[in-house]
């Protein structure tokens, strides 16, 4: 099952469909090109991907793909 390691060293599952640690989305000038449409499956090859660790909640984001390392995020309070 596909995973990634987190900066907290939990390993995060992100193969189940739904995800339960998944977030998909896409700037609001890409939305605006599917108004009117109403083409889930291609909304969704458009989507970025970024997953929250259950552990510390930090987020990775595969701006450039799985191909790629993940870039981190983490609540700054």
């Amino acid at each position: 099952m596909p995973a990634y390691m987190c900066k907290c060293r939990t390993r995060v599952s992100v193969g189940r469909i739904p995800c339960d640690h998944q977030w998909n989305f896409m700037s609001d000038v890409e939305l605006d090109r599917y108004e009117d449409k109403a083409d889930v499956e291609e909304l969704y090859k458009e989507m970025k991907e970024f997953f929250k660790c259950p552990s510390c909640e930090r987020l990775a984001m595969f701006w450039d793909g799985w191909d790629s390392n993940p870039t981190f995020y983490i609540e700054d309070n």
